[in-house]
């Protein structure tokens, strides 16, 4: 079922909302590509940060950086959601995140305050401190924090599959239009600055010495970054014509998701299971391969990756009806790993760039840790 996104927002390193993003993209730079340190041991490295204020959030439980992003975008989208809840009805608005880190640093900052004070394994329970609730560390719990901010009442609920989690959540997001559960659906992605995902990738050896360099011949890792892309979805309203003002309209073709399962961390070197998410999402789509003049590549910078796409795009291309060679390249340079964030900011990149007449149809492609693959197949009209 083809879906309009008849609205959506992104913050990430390369801006606050769609129109920063898209003047940064084009001009190729990042303000919150920075170098930090202090986050892992005698080491700096580059992070992309969303440099906007962010909203604070009264109640405790609910209080945390992923929350506070998903605030500034849910806050920029107000006026749209309340139309559609108008339109609908509360019951009949549902929302799909994708998240992999939700309270994670909040709970480091619980740990160091409780060593701090004499805690250890052997000592007894102690409350958490102040500002802390467990709560925090539950996956669904962005998704239960915008429902509430929201006042929606249907579904809601996070997808966490790593670095594929907001692609995925865009398939959940169809399903439930698709059967009719929901008339429409908030989704996308949110993650915020993570210690614990730092140090983690530290220790695989997957982080870059300096700024990543994805498909260069001497690229060594990644950058990491947060941010947060929201879009409100639905069936299309009418003809497929221009909006107001000859702004392009932004569908969801379709979504495709595969599972190979290769390795705990390692992509299929093959590309198999890339390419079958690449080829599910053009089939649901209905559209021809042809179609698709841009490729947001995964594209993190690692020698694995980069090689296990650039061999899953060949096989996308060589195998096509006709003239296939679509425009490719990663954003990851600009915006860092976003994790379970990345499929939403970048299929935001995409939309941004459909809806500025620089391409007429695109995939966004989010592979992860497990063998989670996600296409995000989107056009414009």
């Amino acid at each position: 079922m083809k879906l309009e996104i008849t609205s959506f927002w992104t913050a990430s390193a390369l801006g606050t909302g769609n129109e920063e993003t898209l003047a940064n993209l084009l001009a190729g730079r990042a303000p919150g590509m920075r170098e930090i340190s202090g986050d892992i041991p005698e080491r700096a490295i580059w992070f992309g940060s969303v440099l906007a204020d962010l909203p604070e959030i009264a109640e405790p439980r609910w209080n945390m950086r992923t929350n506070r992003l998903l605030a500034l975008a849910s806050d920029a989208l107000k006026d749209e959601i309340e139309s559609l809840v108008a339109r609908y009805g509360r019951d009949r608005v549902g929302i799909v995140l994708g998240s992999s880190n939700t309270g994670i640093d909040e709970a480091e900052g619980f740990i160091d305050k409780w060593l701090d004070d004499g805690g250890s394994e052997e000592a007894p329970a102690v409350p958490p401190p102040d500002g802390f609730e467990f709560t925090m560390i539950e996956l669904g719990t962005t998704a239960l924090f915008l429902k509430e901010r929201l006042g929606v009442d249907g579904p809601a609920y996070t997808v966490s599959t790593a670095c594929s989690s907001s692609a995925n959540a865009f398939a959940s997001a169809a399903r439930l239009i698709e059967t009719g559960v929901c008339d429409a659906v908030v989704t996308g992605g949110v993650d915020g600055r993570c210690r614990f995902a730092m140090n983690g990738f530290a220790a695989l050896g997957a982080l870059s010495e300096g700024r990543c360099r994805p498909f260069a011949p001497d690229r060594d890792g990644i950058n990491l970054g947060e941010g947060v892309g929201l879009f409100l979805l639905e069936r299309p309203s009418g003809a497929a014509a221009p909006r107001e003002g000859g702004a392009r309209r932004v569908f969801l073709e379709g979504v495709g998701e595969s599972s190979d399962a290769y390795h705990a961390t390692a992509p299929d070197p093959s590309g198999a299971g890339a390419l079958r998410a690449m080829l599910g999402a053009v089939e649901a789509s209905g559209m021809p391969r042809e179609a698709f003049d841009y490729v947001n590549f995964h594209g993190t910078g690692t020698v694995a990756n980069d090689d296990m796409e650039s061999r899953a795009l060949a096989g996308f291309t060589a195998s096509a009806a006709s003239g296939c060679s679509p425009r490719s390249e990663s954003t990851k340079s600009l915006t860092g790993h976003c994790l379970g964030a990345a499929g939403a900011v970048e299929a935001a990149i995409c939309a941004l760039l459909i809806k500025d007449g620089r391409c007429g149809a695109a995939l966004s492609n989010s592979f992860a840790f497990g063998g989670s693959n996600g296409t995000v197949a989107l056009s414009g009209s």
